[in-house]
């Protein structure tokens, strides 16, 4: 049979039931547990096998069961109270937003390769997508101008099976868009968006998708549609797939595609933000658009796209910045840089990097120069981000490097057990903590909850997900063929009183997932104490080409099979949103032992936080914001090791102790109900310190506040008088550079090297500069306490006077440095570019000093 075409073919909805097309198409229903409840009750079976899709649901379902719920009193009831807090959500008079900037007309567009929004939508890998999805979410809550920008791809990421030698196997799915919460975008006039850009030797087109997040739209581009060859369909079939050609390929469409996707559908941002390197391409689109359309030179162009631009930094492992060959540049650029004004040289220079692989295009390198405001995502990653990335400022102390820091956060309402939400409207009051989560006094409340119902919360949430993983794990046996009684024993696993610790996440060898095996004879004895049972979950995956990686799975798996650790260790195949609420919100300690400082952020120990699940971790990424000696405990410190081996063997021995010394105890000290209260006492304190510090809500608010708007009201100013500014800006810069080389400038050294707190030394310094004026510099004191390794902790700055004119065109700048504290300090004097309209004083990467 030759088959022209298939199609999805939907019941008709009942008039009373009309609505429910439209609930299921806003990912709002995602973080409303009444929505889904509803969604659920329709089908429970059909539920659960479509992976809690709404769209596919009500494909599935049949059209006399839709018939008969619409006669349904007490469902009716539940879909009538689902649709009016949708619409009054929808409809808000006032968002936080409007309360704080009012008509501000700021419009941020977000790019990421990745948008983790629900496990029905499978195009995520990991963190940085669960973020971006986060991200979108609380941008919806929190009523900011907003668009996502990023891939639809049509196999997602892959399905995870292991075998039952422990083997990884990656199975791809192909997404059915009518099945899925996507609709063809529209343009002004009311016709689908299709896009095009070039590829070497040809043209690349993708449809454009919107998928709608609460009030908020993502656009997402396809490429496999009928005006693309075969092996171009194919480019963004999945997540992270294909050689090096294929990711420049991925994010040539992202970057250039989803600008022009952008102006297609007639919206046009304020502030660009790139989530990670992935979507640096879009930089140089603006620019060719602004050369082409607005005559502005290359460099002119450049000032306004940096004024506007935001960049976020992921990671602080080399091999998580993607950089790419020359030759490959050449393959995709070399009929673009004419574009933009540069030649091969001056294109290459924008990204010139020296990695562990020789000299690469960086698309860190190249967000960088494309973006005024930079951060990490951590207050340890935006450290560690000033070192990595230092030499683009050269002389500048890393304290002073501009990168700063927006600490992760996540989204409450999608990883909030429901039945702690109730407990937290009952104790903290409903509307406050659900309106603004990152208020931290409304968290301080949760001391009210008796420790008896918290504890007993907590056991019903913990089993609920053993229950949930006894299922998981009966089905992943059945399917490898494993004997009946193999599958009968999956529902006796666990053991519903021990210790239940969580270790779930993207199986990276720099997480050291086999950190707690390091000595199988101590884990063996704590794991087989009949006393105080303790038993371990494992889920994650490895990339499909990260061998390593799942090596480490294959070992957890194999171990788990051994007499001695069996049923006290488990794998659980195909970590996706799903598995990980259930462990988050019921598992009783997480555990993260990342390399420090390798990991830039975390967030998943912050959901387990969030429902009182006690982290134990590694004093890296956001942890290292999150312990205070009471939320939990640390692995190790805060030292740095030259030798991972020992690092290893320290923070190994660091876990052991705080388990046996420590965790164990606590959590089996129970009085005579059995309620552990020295653990409720921890629980409580993560929720109260971690709930709303590390919200998403607080960290969308940080963005907003230090980054878009700060970035917008540049982008405005860099854009008056028909980029008038952004010419006088190029013009001086040129000439700054070009003349800066005349600079230089001297100074005398302190008269002595003791002196007392509240000592006042006087500076003075003589600055030549040539034909520079001094109204292009500015000359500034810079001090802090000395380390010994020649860094500068609290550093400061402050100005120095010019006070008189020298002979031989010197100058005369003089000021005072009081110490007000005891302790080393040294200090500097410098001179740096400065003008009224740079973003940063950094911003050149020039200055010289005494």
């Amino acid at each position: 049979m030759k088959i022209l075409g298939t199609l999805s073919v939907f019941p008709i909805l009942p008039v009373r039931l009309q609505r429910l097309h439209d609930l299921a198409l806003n990912i709002w229903w995602s973080w409303s547990p009444a929505a889904q409840d509803m969604f659920k009750d329709i089908a429970p079976d059909l539920w659960e096998q479509t992976n809690h899709n709404p769209v596919k649901l009500l494909r599935s379902v049949s059209p006399q069961r839709l018939d008969k719920l619409a006669g349904d009193d007490d469902f009716l009831a539940s879909y009538d109270a689902v649709i009016a807090a949708f619409d009054a959500y929808m409809h808000q008079e006032s968002t936080w937003h409007s309360r704080t900037y009012g008509d501000e007309k700021d419009f941020i567009a977000y790019f990421s390769a990745e948008f983790g929004l629900h496990e029905s939508l499978p195009i995520y890998s990991g963190g940085l997508g669960i973020l971006a999805g986060d991200h979108c979410k609380s941008a919806s809550d929190l009523g900011i101008p907003f668009v996502g920008v990023g891939f639809l791809y049509p196999q997602g990421y892959f399905k995870q099976q292991i075998t039952e030698a422990g083997d990884q196997q990656a199975i791809y799915n192909k997404l059915n868009f009518a099945e899925a919460p996507a609709v063809p975008a529209l343009d002004p006039d009311g016709n689908e968006v299709m896009i095009s850009v070039q590829l070497p030797g040809r043209t690349i087109h993708a449809k454009v998708w919107r998928i709608q997040v609460g009030r908020i739209p993502i656009f997402l581009l396809d490429t496999d549609v009928p005006q693309n060859a075969a092996k171009d369909r194919e480019l963004a079939a999945r997540l992270y797939g294909g050689d090096q050609e294929m990711r420049v390929a991925q994010e040539v469409v992202l970057g250039i595609g989803g600008v022009r996707a952008l102006r297609a559908l007639g919206i046009s941002p304020t502030v660009y933000h790139m989530n990670e390197g992935h979507a640096a391409f879009l930089s140089l689109e603006r620019v060719r658009e602004l050369v082409q359309e607005q005559h502005l030179s290359f460099f002119q162009a450049q000032q306004v796209v940096a004024a506007s631009s935001v960049f976020t930094t992921h990671t602080p492992v080399p091999a998580g910045n993607d950089a790419f060959p020359f030759e490959l540049m050449d393959k995709f650029f070399a009929s673009f840089w004419g574009q933009i004004g540069l030649d091969r040289a001056g294109f290459m220079n924008l990204a010139r990097w020296n990695t562990p692989w020789g000299e690469r295009f960086s698309m860190t390198v190249l967000a960088i120069r494309f973006a005024a405001r930079i951060n990490g995502v951590s207050a340890l990653h935006g450290k560690i981000a000033r070192k990595m990335w230092a030499d683009i400022w050269p002389e500048t102390p890393y304290e002073e490097v501009p990168i700063s820091h927006v600490t992760n956060g996540v989204h409450t309402d999608t990883w909030l057990a429901p039945e702690l939400a109730a407990l937290y409207d009952k104790y903290l009051g409903a509307g406050n903590w659900r309106e603004e989560p990152d208020l931290s006094a409304t968290w301080e409340r949760v001391a009210d909850i008796p420790d008896d119902i918290l504890w007993r919360t907590h056991q019903k949430l913990r089993g609920k997900m053993l229950d949930f993983l006894r299922r998981r794990v009966a089905k992943q046996r059945r399917r490898n063929g494993e004997s009946p009684v193999r599958v009968e024993e999956a529902y006796d696993l666990f053991n519903p009183d021990a210790l239940t610790i969580g270790f779930a996440r993207r199986f990276a060898t720099y997480k050291r997932a086999t950190l707690i095996f390091r000595d199988l004879e101590r884990i063996q004895r704590l794991l087989n104490d009949p006393e105080c049972p303790v038993q371990i979950i494992f889920a994650g995956k490895a990339h499909p080409a990260d061998e390593p990686g799942k090596g480490l799975i294959k070992q957890v798996h194999q171990l788990a099979q051994t007499p001695a650790f069996e049923g006290k260790i488990i794998f659980i195949e195909d970590y996706d949103m799903n598995v990980a609420r259930y462990l988050v919100q019921g598992v009783d300690l997480w555990l993260n032992t990342p390399r420090r400082p390798n990991e830039a952020s975390g967030t998943s120990g912050q959901k387990a936080a969030l429902n009182g699940n006690p982290n134990l971790s590694v004093l890296d990424g956001w942890w290292a914001e999150g312990y205070n000696g009471k939320t939990g405990w640390a692995i190790g410190d805060e030292a740095e090791y030259k030798d991972v081996q020992v690092q290893d063997d320290a923070d190994a021995l660091s876990l052991y102790n705080q388990l046996e010394s420590a965790v164990i105890p606590t959590f089996f000290d129970r009085d005579e109900q059995g309620v552990p209260h020295a653990w409720v006492a921890v629980m409580k304190e993560s929720i109260r310190v971690c709930a709303p510090r590390f919200s998403m809500s607080r960290q969308v608010k940080d963005y907003t506040n230090d980054l878009y708007l700060p970035a917008t009201k540049g982008g405005s100013k860099i854009a008056e008088g028909n980029y008038e500014n952004a010419r006088i800006l190029a013009a001086w810069k040129e000439r700054i550079y070009l003349v800066w080389p005349q600079v230089r400038i001297t100074a005398g050294r302190p008269p002595a090297e003791r002196v007392a707190i509240g000592y006042s030394l006087s500076l003075d310094a003589q600055v030549f500069l040539g034909s520079l004026s001094p109204d292009d510099v500015t000359v500034e004191v810079v001090w802090g306490q000395a380390n010994g390794d020649d860094e500068l902790q609290d550093v400061q700055s402050a100005p120095l006077t010019k006070t008189e004119s020298l002979p031989g065109g010197m100058l005369r700048y003089t000021g005072t440095l009081r110490f007000e504290n005891n302790g080393r300090f040294s200090y500097g004097i410098r001179v740096l570019p400065a003008h009224p309209l740079l973003q940063t004083k950094h911003e050149l990467g020039l200055s010289k000093w005494a």
